[in-house]
């Protein structure tokens, strides 16, 4: 049996803040604005995962509102999810993700994100692929002051 999950997540960027993709640290003067560390690409796939296995979704499981997650590690609140889809007898196939930011460019970070996901979700990096496009200046997101990622798996049984 198969099952595709599909996460979505946007942070406002902040300077001052680091900026997170999938667990690797990418030079930037900005970075997200979040309760936890703020990584959205890690929150996209928590999402897409849980979801996938119809396990809840990353606010459900981590609130916002719980303090012990304030400045919460995203990508050990992923492998903490991770292991409750395992746990319910499913393995990862595939992971398809975009980046959707004016800048930084994610072309020159791609493998590093890929290998840090992949590291995290104990598969090769051959399951996980990823883009980065930008707003067309568009919106918040177009301006500079948000990043935004979209996240679809598979899940095996």
């Amino acid at each position: 049996m198969n099952k595709i999950g599909l996460g979505y997540d946007i942070h406002r960027l902040k300077k001052g803040r680091r900026f997170l993709l999938g667990g690797a640290e990418i030079p930037f003067k900005k970075g997200e604005l979040g309760h936890s560390d703020g990584d959205a690409l890690a929150h996209a796939v928590c999402d897409a995962l849980l979801g996938a296995a119809a396990l809840g979704d990353i606010g459900e499981l981590f609130p916002p509102s719980d303090p012990k997650y304030k400045n919460a590690d995203s990508m050990e609140l992923l492998r903490n999810a991770f292991e409750r889809v395992k746990n319910a007898g499913w393995r990862l196939t595939n992971l398809d993700c975009v980046i959707i930011c004016e800048k930084p460019k994610i072309l020159p970070f791609r493998d590093l994100i890929r290998g840090s996901l992949a590291a995290a979700l104990e598969v090769s990096q051959d399951c996980i692929f990823l883009k980065g496009k930008t707003a067309e200046k568009l919106g918040q997101v177009g301006k500079g002051n948000a990043v935004e990622v979209y996240a679809v798996c598979l899940l095996e049984k």
